[in-house]
């Protein structure tokens, strides 16, 4: 029987603030507490198999006898984006923080862009990116400028109507704004964000979304997993955090439910290595936007799921649970926030119950998956194999 490793990334699942979390401006978040308070927040599985017996979780109900194992996490990064905590996560610590603009990108920056696409930009300043289109979807219908725009994140967001540039031309755009966003200037993603409406109050996003990562500093575990001749599947925006490095197989998917469906498919089926699975709507539909009884019932929508998934696992599966930040959404700030997070390691070869404690780096999985799989790979962390395998 192959060996497979499911690796669920709840994204911007933190489970309270890092110890320098003032440094960014986040002390006292705690996006695991916050939402735990409202009446939709109901997890009994992810209970059960030890969330809430996690170090310095002081919020829910510990159980006596755990299913799984079980440790709280440090970055080890400087920095608490998506592409940096995914990356750290596969093993690659980044020393640096990717760029962020909160006055706009500078002025030769969108020079050179408006240069290389032949056509003027508008907004250059963190928005929503529903607001955007309210504010300036309709000069941009009247002009055929493009709407750029970032956010707290390292990000270049490019919108435009479908009806004024084609989808093809703009994911040429990005790919021109990818090129020219390198060094100091190198954005974690270019985010095309195509959208229909013919005026202000009918403007909507469409799926033609497409992200343009920044390539990995080194060498991931996916990489060497692909090397070595392991399947590497792709859920959801995995594909687009590592820009399809190391990436076998890519599965796009349009939420969390479909993320998890997509997951209980593939237990189902026959593979060897890794299946990569990241559940964006924590974090871009009730994190970013503090709807706190949104993310709660997305919790509890997700526990029912993760019940479903756990008969369908087969007894030489690895089954892990984390997130690549935080993002409480009982702040004031739309932000990221620099928290610790969970990691729930669960399966039929592993022992129940052991508090792994406090560990630094989210490169531990990197390691530990590596080793589980046996696959030499020069990356960073610890395995944490030797202490979980029966």
């Amino acid at each position: 029987m192959n060996k497979r490793v499911f690796l669920i990334v709840l994204d911007s699942f933190g489970i309270g603030d890092m110890p320098d979390a003032h440094k960014f401006g986040d002390e006292g978040s705690n996006t695991l507490a916050a939402i735990a308070k409202s009446s939709k927040f109901n997890i009994p599985t992810l209970q059960q198999m030890g969330m809430f017996n996690i170090d310095k979780v002081t919020c829910g109900q510990k159980t006596e006898s755990p299913t799984a194992c079980y440790a709280r996490l440090q970055e080890a990064s400087n920095g608490k984006d998506t592409t940096i905590g995914h990356w750290e996560i596969a093993g690659v610590e980044s020393a640096n923080a990717l760029p962020v603009y909160p006055n706009g990108f500078p002025k030769e920056v969108i020079e050179a862009f408006e240069s290389k696409t032949g056509r003027k930009v508008i907004c250059n300043k963190p928005y929503s990116g529903t607001e955007v289109l309210e504010d300036y979807g309709e000069e941009h219908l009247k002009t055929g400028a493009l709407i750029v725009y970032t956010s707290a994140d390292s990000v270049f967001q490019i919108a435009a109507n479908e009806s004024i540039v084609p989808v093809a031309t703009l994911y040429e755009y990005c790919q021109i704004a990818r090129d020219m966003l390198v060094g100091k200037h190198g954005v974690g993603r270019v985010i095309a964000r195509p959208f229909i409406g013919d005026k202000k109050g009918n403007f909507k996003r469409t799926t033609n979304r497409h992200d343009y990562s920044l390539k990995p500093p080194a060498k991931t575990l996916l990489d060497y997993l692909k090397a070595a001749g392991k399947d590497v599947i792709g859920v959801g925006k995995i594909y687009d955090i590592f820009d399809g490095e190391g990436i076998t197989e890519k599965i796009k998917t349009t939420g969390n439910h479909h993320g998890m469906e997509v997951t209980k498919e593939l237990a189902q089926r026959s593979f060897e290595g890794l299946a990569f699975v990241n559940l964006v709507d924590f974090d871009m539909v009730y994190g970013h936007r503090n709807d706190v009884d949104g993310y709660a019932n997305a919790a509890t929508e997700f526990d029912v799921q993760l019940k479903e998934l756990l008969p369908l696992l087969q007894p030489k599966d690895m089954l892990i649970i984390t997130a690549d930040h935080g993002c409480d959404p009982a702040t004031p700030s739309t932000d990221h926030s620099r928290e610790c997070v969970p990691l729930l390691i669960y399966g039929d070869n592993f022992k129940k119950g052991v508090n792994l404690g406090t560990r630094c780096s989210f490169a531990n999985i990197a390691a530990t998956v590596a080793d589980y799989l046996q696959v030499k790979a020069e990356i960073c962390g610890t395995s944490l194999l030797p202490e979980i395998l029966k």
